[in-house]
């Protein structure tokens, strides 16, 4: 990994072989890509460029934006307005081989000269003084890279040298244990290439950490949970783990290497399952406030030559992105990015998110590296090939169960095997919304309001306690994956916060101010059992299944269960253990619009079970149906259903919010819950949709059927059985029945196995 101190050459990508067979170019998903030509990037890239010329300091060296102050306060806010615009600054100009129509470099140049300056008025805080330097630092140091021949050659020797000074405050340091470590990388490759200091050991300590948060298929786990676990994923494995090789070999010189050209080939091989055929990305995990960079890999794959997309479907996909923040009002009056992720909306944001922080959707712009006469800019447009058909696919790697209709737009994600859970096992902890709901999409967003964190409702499956309190899913173990079936489990625990009870229509209004993924605020924490949740997929239609047993650590006044561990013994002696019974609740998919009055809620009830859907006056539903369960009492494969009432989801409700979604000002959340409690291994079902498409029409019911576990233990699987004679096989990770054969607990879809639908 040592760096070379070369000027980059121009990348020309060859064409990208594989061709995509797509729709004619006369298809209306195809149009953002006639609308986004190169000069409309070029031009938008401009506008967003010119717009913070206001906000800058009288040296350009700070550009403090509107918005919230960052936790490491508004001086290093101002260095991020600075660092992270000139990236948008160099991609701009580095595309155009240095034409500088508006004055970038000189404005870029006396920012550099007042910012390294130590004795200015203006200087930027060192590495040592803010640990968010470190973040800045490595876009100054790619735009110095970018722009060697037009910028740094013509920077006087002293500005050179602070320069050199300020970016080598890495060099040394050590404690990068997620995305961070590819800071340092490229810091040190530029500094290395113009002759100053760095140290091999820390890219060969970096080298290793990045190599142990590999975890197959393209996908990086950025940086290591609770006991080690590699099940923190986001789009920073897209615009951050695969992004930054590109740009650390470009500040060398060289290629793309080809272990990094084949992870980022194979990321982006599920990535384009990700984004919906109308440019919706997906809304999950942090920093989703910086938008556009979730195209970073995409431009990547084409500038490196390592992508599964021609260059046609790339640029359908990434002018469909554009055209959607465009569309959404992502950029406001002012030209400006504000905080949010289509319009300003402040609870997106994590400690570290300031005013200046949502330029790093500069990222976003990273195609404008390829010239004018690259064929990702001449090529016709195509239909990129998951926009095509209805489809299913297991992301192995994160743990995620994918289904997309492209008719609709919509993508979902059914989440089995990320937590970012990061906490440790004594502190209070509550289901990330932004990790840890069982559902995630491109139409819709967890809700966010304080209520919603400290007890959760949407896109969820929860136990209540006594007072009705939906519990929160902790770490999550996966159990099974496939196409068609995903199933996990989690020790779920309820967070006792200061405020009344929840209502029936969901928690009170009077809840902590506790932001998304903050602890602060919570009194404490009660342990439950481990609810386990199956999803079962089919188009935009999820069998939702869950059924809990008691956990494998100590109880109070009991010897510990064979296999507890130290670590065990000490949870359950820091917290308290919830007695019981518990009923269940099934959240669906939130809904939001401008107005509460676009958000019509229906609830009925008939012999199939009980029904409450959400529909928007566009006529995007969410619907969440029960569904009968056979088998469990009886074992009779063809018997009624026998269920009793009383462990029926039979309460319906349609929680309304104000300020909860970044999608509009109004929300509301279907879910269904059981009026009685439920007994350990107990299967509940419900039928949970979200569809653009005639969302009010009735849906063909599926059959669920229980298979018996051994002794009376839970079920070893449960069989779903669609309308048109498909099953699919759920196993549940029990040990089988004597009696019972011909199922083995990892059986997935029989028949037409993980065919799309």
């Amino acid at each position: 990994m040592t760096p070379a101190a070369t000027t980059p050459a121009r990348t020309t990508s060859t064409a990208t072989t594989g061709r995509t067979t797509g729709a004619a170019t006369s298809d209306p998903r195809l149009a953002p890509a006639r609308r986004w030509t190169r000069e409309r990037w070029l031009a938008t890239a401009d506008g967003l460029l010119e717009a913070v010329r206001p906000f800058a300091s009288p040296g350009d060296a700070l550009i403090t934006l509107p918005g919230p102050v960052s936790g490491s306060g508004t001086w290093s806010d101002g260095l991020e307005g600075y660092a992270r615009t000139f990236l948008l600054a160099a991609f701009r100009l580095r595309g155009e081989d240095g034409r500088d129509p508006r004055g970038l470099l000189e404005r870029y140049a006396a920012g550099l000269r007042h910012g390294t300056d130590p004795a200015g008025d203006e200087r930027w805080p060192r590495v040592d003084e803010r640990r968010q330097a470190v973040v800045e630092a490595a876009s100054v140091a790619i735009g110095l890279s970018e722009t060697r021949p037009w910028l740094w050659y013509r920077l006087d020797d002293g500005t050179r040298q602070r320069t050199v000074d300020w970016l080598a405050g890495v060099v040394g340091t050590r404690g990068y244990t997620n995305n961070w470590l590819w800071f340092q990388n490229v810091i040190e490759a530029f500094l290395a290439s113009v002759g100053g200091p760095w140290e091999q050991a820390d890219l060969d300590h970096n080298a290793e950490t990045a190599e142990a948060l590999y975890v197959g298929d393209g996908w990086y786990s950025d940086g290591r949970g609770r006991d080690g676990r590699r099940q923190n994923f986001d789009h920073y494995a897209g615009w951050a783990w695969h992004v930054y090789p590109l740009l650390h070999a470009r500040i060398q010189g060289r290629p793309l290497d080809a272990v990094h050209a084949g992870r980022l080939r194979a990321y982006l091989d599920q990535a384009r399952h990700l984004v919906g055929s109308r440019g919706a990305p997906m809304l999950q995990g942090r920093s989703v406030t910086y938008r556009h960079a979730v195209l970073a890999p995409f431009w990547a794959g084409a500038i490196a030559d390592a992508t599964p997309l021609s260059h046609g479907a790339t640029r359908a996909l990434t002018a469909a992105v554009a055209g959607h923040f465009d569309a959404a009002g992502a950029v406001d009056d002012r030209g400006l990015l504000p905080v949010g992720w289509h319009g300003p909306y402040d609870r997106v944001r994590q400690l570290y998110t300031g005013g200046s922080s949502p330029y790093w959707a500069s990222k976003g712009f990273l195609g404008l590296l390829l010239g004018a006469d690259h064929p990702v800019w001449t090529a016709a447009p195509e239909l990129p090939e998951a926009w095509q058909e209805p489809h299913a696919v297991a992301l192995r790697a994160p743990g995620w169960l994918v289904s997309a209709t492209p008719a609709d737009g919509v993508v979902r994600l059914l989440n089995h095997g990320s937590d970012r859970a990061i906490e440790h096992a004594l502190a209070p902890r509550g289901d990330d919304p932004f990790y840890r709901r069982l559902a995630y999409s491109g139409a819709t967003s967890p809700q966010l309001g304080a209520a919603d964190v400290a007890a959760p409702l949407d896109s969820h499956t929860a136990l209540l306690d006594a007072r009705g309190v939906p519990s929160h899913r902790d770490a999550v173990e996966r159990v099974h994956l496939d196409d068609a079936v995903a199933v996990s489990r989690s020790r779920v625990c309820w967070l006792d916060v200061p405020g009344g009870a929840p209502d029936d229509e969901g928690p009170a209004a009077a809840r902590p101010a506790v932001g998304p993924g903050d602890d602060a605020g919570w009194a404490g924490l009660r342990l439950g059992p481990v609810l386990t949740t199956a999803s079962v997929v089919r188009g935009p239609d999820e069998v939702r299944l869950a059924w809990w047993t008691p956990p494998a650590t100590a109880v109070p006044g009991r010897a510990p269960a064979p296999g507890t561990t130290a670590e065990d013994l000490d949870r359950d002696a820091a917290w308290p253990v919830d007695p019981g019974p518990w009923r269940l609740h099934v959240g669906g998919w939130p809904l939001a619009a401008p107005k509460d009055g676009a958000l019509h809620v229906e609830r009925s009830a008939d012999r199939s079970g009980t029904l409450v859907r959400v529909v928007r006056d566009d006529g995007t539903s969410s619907s969440v149906r029960a569904l009968r369960v056979t088998g469990q009492d009886d074992g009779a494969p063809d018997a009624l259903p026998t269920t009793s009432p009383d462990v029926a989801l039979d309460i319906v409700g349609a929680a309304r919010r104000t300020g909860s979604d970044p999608f509009g000002a109004a929300s509301a959340v279907p879910w269904l819950r059981t009026s009685g409690s439920v007994d350990a291994g107990e299967v509940v079902a419900a039928l949970v949709v979200l569809t653009g498409e005639d969302g009010a029409r009735r849906r063909p019911v599926p059959a669920v059927r229980v298979l018996p576990g051994a002794d009376d233990g839970p079920p070893v699987a449960v069989e779903v059985r669609w309308p048109d004679g498909r099953v699919d096989t759920v196993p549940t990770g029990a040990p089988a029945a004597a009696a019972t054969t011909g199922t083995t607990g990892t059986t997935g879809t029989t028949g037409t196995a993980g065919a799309a639908s």
